[in-house]
């Protein structure tokens, strides 16, 4: 099993290729991994919660 790690912003945008305006609106309303607090300013996202939602996306069909 992969460590976790903890992914700011950028890299969880470049990972989902959403937004940042539907990240934190998913977090807010519980469809996307919440953040983890860094300090008074800073947040970023658990590695493997975000591999788990990804994997659990439906996927597309022909």
């Amino acid at each position: 099993m992969e460590e976790s790690r903890l992914l700011r912003l950028p890299a969880v945008l470049k990972l989902t290729g959403l937004k940042k305006s539907t990240v934190y609106a998913g977090a807010k309303n519980g469809t996307f991994p919440k953040p983890v607090r860094l300090s008074a300013r800073a947040v970023a996202w658990r590695s493997d919660e975000l591999a788990r939602w990804i994997d659990e996306l439906p996927r597309a069909t022909s």
